[in-house]
């Protein structure tokens, strides 16, 4: 099977959202017990450094996005990374398609550091962010509760070899 990675459109707005769902239902993507509306998500998220992955018969199999951990000038070049990837897609290296394409998109973009929190459990999503470069900082022990229990997150960086340096 073949699969593209393209920039996403406003079109791909329901999928995008039903994999932020299937998400949330598997209890390790996100704090988030209901998605949010588009025009939530859209707000929240910058509008470059957008991605869906698509299969060959173009089915939105998963999506990335940047959004800003701060308001402040100084950390313009500061970005949170989110990727989702539909129940089916997992565990066939499309997680680490979507990241290093987003990590390039990132860049051209201007961005020096790409963070990401991630619960502990969701190994998975360690493993490729530590395959691209991204190195442990910390815990952050019971950050906050989801359905009543304390959860930690593990918290990565990347800081770009080519840009802000």
């Amino acid at each position: 099977m073949s699969y593209e990675i393209r920039n996403m459109q406003a079109g791909d707005s329901a999928r995008v959202i039903e994999i932020f769902e299937e998400g949330i239902a598997g209890g390790n993507a996100t704090f988030d017990l209901n998605a949010p509306s588009w025009e939530a998500w859209d707000s929240k998220f910058f509008n470059h450094c957008r991605l869906v992955l698509e299969n060959e018969n173009e089915e939105i199999l998963g999506w990335a996005a940047l959004q800003p951990v701060s308001s402040r000038d100084c950390f313009k070049g500061v970005a949170e990374v989110s990727i989702y990837l539909g129940n089916p897609a997992q565990g066939k290296g499309l997680g680490s398609m979507l990241l290093q394409k987003l990590i390039l998109a990132s860049e051209e973009h201007g961005f020096w550091m790409l963070q990401a929190a991630i619960f502990p459990e969701n190994r998975p999503s360690i493993i490729i962010h530590e395959k691209f470069g991204f190195r442990r900082v910390g815990n952050r022990e019971k950050l906050g509760q989801m359905n009543g229990v304390w959860r930690d997150v593990v918290l990565l960086e990347r800081r770009s070899k080519s840009v802000g340096i």
